[in-house]
């Protein structure tokens, strides 16, 4: 088979590989398998972070440290080796067994979770948190990369929704089985017991979450295999790693770049929003652990389930009528949908202003399931990883990293009262919201203009799926 890039008139084509045929694909049930283990990682990839975000109180008693300090061991702790090794994360699940590299990831953080339970200062969790975002910056770019081989791009949408439902049911799962572990620690349930009865409830909830990820992980490796890479391109003139997909995204830099920021922006706006909400429902409302658990945490999961379905319905549905522009037009309008979620803060009731939080899990799982399906339509196969990855360190350097401290910033040093971290949450978004709508509308004209002229590698690429 030859690359659709092939094709094109620019000076690009040249740099385009010409691709074998492609390998034999694992059966349907194989391939399930795969996913049902990627969603497991999945929940517990944001468990170990949105932990946190329900202990805000608990940990900063503990230790003895701030707001700003809470923020960073939200954001930049975490994401500082997940920014950073996000980009070689990719390139490895391009070029070595994806599986073991997540399985391994996958043990990496949560040692790093147990950690962080028993950590004793500031400083001690944020190293810990510098490990869990290490071992997290495998999954991502391989679990995409492995899904793409498992499956044909008109089969690809429903599988990808479900693997980043497990990342939207987590936040959901994180917020009821933190409060159960616990309003039960309180009770005294744990008292006795090995290992976990001794500590206090925060810590118990991080050592809990820690060993069941390295049963996960050790599970992953019985019970799957590493698929055959499809349209694997011959070699050509060996080239330093990285620098043949740097020269492909600076090419279609018109139609990448808008998508790429437009994505962190977004993240920006769901990790600043995300990480505070709790804590604002908890400081504006009097929720307590047992609210949490009993409906924040179950509303949560319920728009969380529905958004990657309803995201991977539409792609697949716009797949098979030929409207491949479709996805676009999602990712253009999906940012207003999460406007009542960044303004919870002025409703006067606490279950209205919960749903309201909660339903930025369906939107958020609507764009990242859009747009990472929309990344492998738009990058020959020998990036889908990297293609991932990129995603990841922009969303990191500007999402997990500069939204939590953002709005801690903003309430500590503007608005001078912990109490007001609703409004903190709302001021910091909303731009982020409009400007990232924006630039999706951006890519899109780009994308329509590329189709329109040819010479686009992306369009020649998303065209070449219908073929």
């Amino acid at each position: 088979m030859t690359d659709p890039v092939s094709s094109t008139s620019t000076g690009a084509a040249s740099a385009a590989p010409v691709f074998t045929a492609s390998a034999p694909r694992p059966s349907p049930a194989q391939g399930w398998v795969m996913v049902g283990m990627l969603f497991l990682a999945g929940i517990l990839s944001v468990i170990d972070r949105a932990a946190l975000n329900i202990l805000v109180d608990p940990v900063r008693g503990d230790l003895g440290i701030s707001d700003e300090q809470i923020g960073l061991l939200q954001g930049l702790a975490f994401g500082l080796f997940y920014a950073f090794m996000g980009l070689p994360m990719g390139l490895l699940a391009d070029r070595i067994s994806r599986r073991n590299l997540i399985a391994g990831g996958i043990a990496l953080w949560s040692v790093a979770t147990i950690g962080s339970g028993l950590a004793q200062s500031f400083g001690w969790l944020f190293g810990a948190r510098l490990m869990v975002g290490l071992g997290e910056a495998a999954l991502g770019p391989a679990a995409i990369s492995l899904i793409a081989d498992l499956f044909a791009p008109e089969r690809r949408g429903r599988p990808i929704s479900v693997y980043m439902m497990g990342q939207g049911l987590a936040n959901g799962i994180a917020i009821s089985v933190t409060g159960l572990l616990v309003a039960a620690a309180a009770a005294g349930s744990f008292d006795g017991l090995p290992f976990v009865g001794h500590l206090v409830p925060w810590r118990m909830v991080f050592v809990i979450f820690g060993a069941i990820g390295l049963l996960v992980s050790a599970t992953m490796l019985f019970l799957t295999r590493e698929p055959p890479r499809q349209d694997v391109a011959a070699q050509g003139v060996p080239r330093a790693p990285g620098a043949a997909e740097a020269a492909y995204l600076w090419r279609n830099r018109a139609i990448l770049m808008p998508l790429y920021l437009a994505f962190a922006l977004v993240f920006t706006v769901a990790y600043g929003s995300m990480s505070w909400a709790p804590t604002m429902l908890i400081r504006s409302y009097g929720a307590d652990a047992g609210f949490m658990a009993s409906f924040l945490g179950p509303v949560s999961i319920v728009f969380s389930a529905f958004g990657p379905l309803l995201g991977g319905t539409l792609l697949d549905r716009s797949m098979r009528s030929g409207n491949t522009m479709a996805r676009f037009a999602i990712l253009s309008l999906a940012p207003f949908f999460a406007l009542p979620s960044i303004f919870a803060v002025i409703s006067t009731d606490l279950h209205v202003a919960s749903v309201m939080v909660a339903s930025s899990n369906a939107v958020f799982s609507v764009i990242g399931t859009v747009m990472f399906a929309t990344l492998q339509s738009v990058v020959p196969p020998r990036m889908r990883g990297s293609s991932i990855s990129l995603t990841l360190v922009l969303n990191t350097i500007l999402g997990a990293s500069l939204g939590p401290l953002l709005v801690a910033t903003f309430t500590q040093r503007v608005l001078q009262d912990e109490s007001q971290v609703g409004w903190s949450i709302a001021w910091v978004c909303l731009p982020f919201l409009l400007i990232s709508a924006g630039l999706y509308a951006l890519s899109w004209r780009a994308m329509r203009k590329a189709r329109a002229n040819g010479g686009s590698e992306c369009a020649a690429l998303i065209d070449g799926e219908l073929a």
